[in-house]
């Protein structure tokens, strides 16, 4: 099997490209981490800033569907165009919004437009790189994200403290730029469905698939869990007697580690079976979260971190590569879109679901994420297929 390096050298050049555009892009996400602090000084509660956050949530969970059928229906680079262009115009329309409901409605479109690029960058690693290349080419391209979205909002920091309208200007010339070099230097990919095709299709084939489902459902259980880490976490932080600045510090130890340290993770586990690698990590993904409960003092609640950190850098670029092993060519798009529906529904409920728990009980909500831990991997370990597609 090729080493981490010599995968390197041998991804090609679009892949590349595709990775520039993302880091780009992703630096760019200036308005998402700053949409609360503008909208409570337009003068909006609290309740209302969140809101308006669940909308780009929901407009997140309608991208993943449409994403993944238009990458299949008409082609990967048009999907990512169509997206970074209406994701510039919907942010300036979004600066310009008058009215709490116009807010909401162009906060959904900003989301929806902002994330339709996903399900077909995910695809287009898969059309361009040979199967035992791609641990290491979704490896790097979540790097090339996480990189760009560690160094964006600290630069967005500084822009807003000049004006808000900053933001939404930087976040849509990023958009256009990334939309351009798609446009002039990434391939189409491939297109799956042909014309005579019904549009649901690929995704009932894809929900026929045992194995894809179970680990769908796999998905599900860990990626409420996730989001405690920006909803139930912070509260918890605080009201054990720490800062937001303490709180900030943790979650800048989860950042610093997947820029340091995933390309080296990722370097050995491409080397391992994926779905054993797969469930290793939403175990300790959940068993992580779960630890939070048993944490007093800031070095506890670092630890912590760090182990779901790792669980994360463990499972996350295996994930990609593990789908494009099971989804027929002709379906990728709308098997990538399904998987990135399933993060989204976490980022919809993970929030809302964890602060219910957590105001009447927070020990449960530590010990109900340990057991979806081990339930999610569980289901991955599943290797019975009823059916799978060609």
């Amino acid at each position: 099997m090729p080493t981490f390096r010599e995968n390197l050298r041998l991804l090609p050049r679009p892949v590349w490209i595709l990775f520039g555009g993302t880091f780009i892009n992703r630096f760019g996400s200036f308005v998402m981490p700053f949409l609360v602090l503008f909208m409570t000084g337009k003068g909006y509660t609290p309740a209302q800033a969140g809101l308006a956050v669940s909308a780009y949530g929901i407009g997140h969970l309608v991208a993943s569907m449409t994403g993944g059928h238009l990458a299949d229906r008409i082609g990967r680079r048009h999907t990512i165009v169509i997206s970074m262009f209406g994701s510039a115009m919907a942010m300036m329309a979004l600066s310009q919004a008058r009215g709490y409901v116009m807010l909401l409605v162009m906060t959904f479109f900003a989301g929806a437009l902002a994330e339709l690029y996903r399900p077909a960058a995910l695809a287009l690693i898969s059309d361009l790189v040979a199967p035992e290349q791609r641990v290491t080419a979704f490896g790097v391209y979540r790097w090339a994200v996480n990189l760009g979205f560690a160094a964006g909002p600290a630069t967005a920091g500084f822009v807003a403290v000049h004006s808000y309208l900053y933001l939404f200007v930087g976040d849509a010339l990023t958009s256009l730029i990334y939309g351009i070099v798609a446009l002039t230097a990434l391939p189409h990919g491939l297109h799956g469905q042909t014309k005579d095709e019904r549009a649901t299709e690929g995704f009932r084939v894809a929900l026929r698939d045992s194995v894809y489902l179970r680990f769908l459902l796999a998905t599900l259980c860990i990626s409420w869990i996730e989001f405690q880490a920006h909803s139930t976490l912070p509260l918890y932080v605080t009201g054990s007697g720490y800062t937001a600045r303490d709180y900030g510090l943790l979650m800048s130890i989860n950042g610093t580690m997947i820029v340091i340290f995933e390309l080296g993770i990722t370097a050995w586990t491409q080397r391992l079976p994926q779905q054993p690698v797969i469930a290793i990590g939403y175990a300790l993904s959940g068993i992580g979260f779960a630890l939070t409960g048993l944490a007093h003092g800031m070095p506890a609640f670092a630890m912590t971190v760090v182990v779901w950190t790792l669980a994360e850098m463990t499972w996350a670029p295996v994930a990609g590569a593990f789908i494009s092993g099971l989804a027929p060519e002709r379906y990728r798009g709308r098997y990538m879109g399904l998987w990135s529906m399933s993060l989204s529904i976490g980022m919809v409920i993970g929030p809302i679901l964890g602060t219910y728990i957590y105001q009447r009980q927070p020990t449960v909500l530590w010990i109900a994420c340990g057991v979806m831990g081990c339930v999610g991997a569980g289901l991955t370990m599943s290797k019975v297929r009823g059916f799978h597609a060609q």
